[in-house]
Formats: C-alpha cells, structure tokens, sequence
C-alpha cells in the first residue's frame, strides 16, 4: 500500500480508526452482522452502470477538505430525488463525518428517498464497516487501493460479495491499478486526483485506462466539470463518470446534472442513443 505519511488521506484513515474504536462499544461487530445478514433487498449497482451510454453517478456531500462547506442547507433528500429525476443512474453518499461531514444516516434518508442504487464512499480499513454499510442499506461501497494492504483489499472485496453488494475499487496510477485488478476487483474507479496534493488530472483517466482488461466497468472520478469533459471520458470507454463537487456547488444539484447531460447530447448525439 502507498506510503500515507503527511497526505490528506492518511490523516482521514488514522482519524476513521479512531472513529471505529468508538462505533465498536456503541454497536457491537455481532449486532452489525445479524443485521446484514437479516437484510433482503438489494439493487443492482454494477447493472445501472452497464451498457451505454455513459451513466452517472450523482454524489451528495456537504463538504470536503478541498473545497470545505459544499451545501450549508443540506437537503439530501430533495437533493436525491432531483438527481434521480435528472438521469442519474446511481447515487453516492459520502458518510466519512469529520472531513466531509457525513453519516450513515445520509446515506439510509437517501436510499428511502430513491429507487436507485446507492454507494457508500467512505475510508473503508475494517470489516467492521463492510458490515455496517450493509446494514444501513448500502448497494456498493468504496475501496481505496492507496489505504489498504493487499489481503485487506482482497479480503474486502470477497466480503462484499459473499454479502451481495458490489465494490467499486478505486484507484490513482498504474501499481494500484495492477493490485486492484489482482485482487478481484470487477469495478474499477479512477480517481483523477492527486493524493498527495490534491490537485486533478483527468489525463490519469486516459492513461489507464487502456490498461484496464475488457469485462471490468469502469468508472471515472473527480474533476469533471463540463460537458466536453463528459465526452471526453465516455470517448475513452468508461461506463461511467462520477461527479460530486461539480453538481454540490451549483444552487440546483439536479439541474446542473440534467444541464451537463443535455449538453453532451448536443456534442455527441452519437454517443447518447
């Protein structure tokens, strides 16, 4: 795994193990696992990202580090709803609470509000958590390549299935692409941006993504903010594109998603039949 020493994200891993030591008194591992195990319904994340055209996956965050306050008025479940009405194939809800201000209840007042499937985006270290996003409803989750050991990443992956929900693994270059891909990942996410100084790159879509072996969807992160950019990725061969900041930062998330959709269609009608 990548040395996290002085990066953003080793600070967000450390301060989610704290964080877990707390969760576990609160919530036992074993109550956590009966009700996983009690759960039925699930929807179907790697389906709504199949075939064409390129589908995208609508995020809901009220902050980041990068950025800070996103949303003051949080309004997630109309926000969820304006997403879904726009075209949306999926949803993800960050949940991480310290940096990004989230929570799992975000994430169950989303997926009551929706039909679509729902990730949960969150610095998954522990199985402990696999659990917990199964038993508050969640369809997928992140794994970040960069935060995990090999048998981790392996581990978690085969968890989520053996649980049915699917795992979007993410990843930032060609090594962690290569150990994604040996661990069994069967959705790969790039994320365009920079661990280390935050700064995005959509060029880091283009370049791996030749890499990446037919059969795996694909998925491109961070950074997107046109239509043209949309096209873009979607001339690369991605299945989707998902885009946060772009659409949290406009006055009406929903909108801003049908807008850049609708944008593309005028490019690339090619592309959206």
């Amino acid at each position: 795994m990548m040395d996290l020493s002085g990066t953003c994200l080793g600070e967000i891993v450390a301060a989610r193990r704290l964080d877990l030591r707390e969760a576990r008194v609160r919530v036992p591992l074993e109550a956590l696992q009966r009700a996983a195990g009690a759960r039925t319904e699930r929807r179907d994340f790697t389906g709504a990202l199949s075939g064409s055209p390129l589908r995208v996956i609508a995020e809901l965050k009220r902050a980041s580090p990068s950025r800070g306050m996103l949303q003051q008025q949080y309004r997630r479940r109309e926000i969820a709803q304006s997403y879904e009405s726009a075209g949306a194939s999926a949803l993800s809800v960050l949940t991480e609470g310290r940096y990004f201000l989230g929570s799992l209840d975000d994430l169950e007042k989303v997926r009551a509000a929706v039909s679509l499937p729902v990730l949960r985006k969150d610095f998954i270290v522990e199985d402990y958590q696999v659990y917990e996003s199964v038993a508050a409803g969640a369809d997928a989750l992140l794994l970040i390549v960069a935060a995990l050991p090999d048998e981790d990443l392996r581990r978690f992956i085969e968890l989520c299935g053996s649980l049915r929900i699917a795992a979007l693994v993410e990843v930032h270059n060609e090594p962690e692409l290569d150990r994604a891909l040996t661990a069994g990942a069967g959705i790969i996410g790039v994320n365009n941006r920079d661990l280390k100084t935050l700064k995005v790159d959509l060029e880091t879509s283009f370049r791996l993504r030749p890499r990446i072996p037919a059969g795996i969807v694909t998925v491109s992160e961070s950074g997107i903010r046109t239509p043209e950019d949309l096209g873009r990725i979607a001339d690369a061969g991605y299945h989707a594109a998902l885009i946060g900041e772009r659409f949290m930062t406009a006055p009406d998330p929903g909108a801003a998603l049908r807008e850049m959709q609708e944008a593309m269609k005028t490019l690339r009608p090619e592309r959206c039949e």
